[in-house]
């Protein structure tokens, strides 16, 4: 059955992949969006952000259910995150009323000790359990594919051949379009038998979670060079986020690696468990690492990234 979809987020890396996986199953579309965006099939632009209540409701007008991606991922302060993570949830919330709503949390939020940034997150999730309506949470791991800015530093390292990364970590990892083809499914869930409402899940591509040297190793396979991680130490994360820190400061930007993100990387064990997704029989991963890292790479030399 084919739904509306009212979606926030839907003009960053993610939400586009959201966008572009509602269109082809068949969905109707209202996205949320700051500025003027070109026409696309299938979806609505509605003119707004999220402290916009006017704009909101004409987000949600006629909905059938709600993707709630957007979010902030790296500020100066901690304000910054709760203004953007948890406020803004709070308000998509309440415009959503009792529509089902599909929430896009973080791995983050299973280590709220760690950074601003996963409070942030877990807050968020607090926020979007504790209104009306049908809900489902997915925490992502670090998300990748064709549009991605966050993680193209680390493919342009492995093209040189050596990567730093934390040492001993192992990492869980999605390609942005299985992620996509996931929010769309819980949506349509909760649209309609709701199997899935009131669950947190994780979701990953189906390994659990890579070692460092290997993913390494793979993103340079799919570049075609030989690239080697060389394992660095917490304290090595923190002097290169008091140098960008330091770096942004002079430029006015915000920190490629900040303090709070140092703390979030250098943790150990960012593995993903999966299970009770999969179990729900909605949704499975349709691409692993190698054929992500594959299709990843091919976008970023077409776009001339790479």
């Amino acid at each position: 059955m084919a739904l509306v979809l009212a979606v926030t987020g839907g003009t960053g890396f993610v939400g586009g992949h959201v966008l572009a996986a509602a269109v082809a199953r068949g969905h109707g579309v209202r996205a949320l969006a700051r500025r003027l965006q070109p026409a696309r099939p299938g979806v609505t632009w509605v003119a707004g952000d999220l402290a916009d209540p006017a704009a909101l409701g004409r987000l949600v007008e006629g909905a059938d259910a709600v993707i709630h991606v957007a979010g902030v991922v790296n500020a100066r302060e901690a304000a910054g995150f709760i203004e953007g993570n948890v406020r803004g949830t709070a308000a998509m919330r309440m415009a959503a009323g009792v529509r089902p709503f599909v929430h896009v949390s973080s791995l983050a939020a299973r280590e709220p000790q760690l950074s601003r940034y996963g409070a942030s997150k877990l807050a968020a999730e607090h926020v979007a359990r504790g209104c009306a309506g049908p809900v489902a949470m997915v925490r992502p791991p670090a998300v990748y594919g064709p549009g991605d800015t966050e993680l193209l530093a680390l493919f342009r390292a492995a093209r040189l051949g050596v990567v730093p990364v934390p040492r001993g970590a192992v990492a869980a990892m999605i390609f942005a379009p299985d992620l996509a083809g996931a929010l769309v499914a819980l949506a349509e869930d909760l649209a309609g038998e709701g199997r899935s409402a009131g669950g947190c899940f994780e979701i990953d591509d189906g390994a659990g979670g890579h070692p460092q040297p290997a993913l390494v190793e793979a993103i340079g396979r799919a570049l075609g060079v030989r690239a080697r991680a060389l394992e660095v130490p917490g304290l090595a994360l923190r002097v290169g986020a008091a140098f960008a820190t330091a770096q942004a400061r002079v430029t006015g930007g915000l920190p490629t690696l900040s303090f709070d993100r140092a703390r979030y990387l250098a943790h150990r064990d960012w593995r993903a468990d999966s299970g009770p997704l999969l179990a729900l029989g909605l949704w499975r991963p349709a691409h692993g690492l190698k054929d992500g890292l594959a299709a990843t790479v091919d976008w970023y030399r077409r776009e001339g990234w790479l």
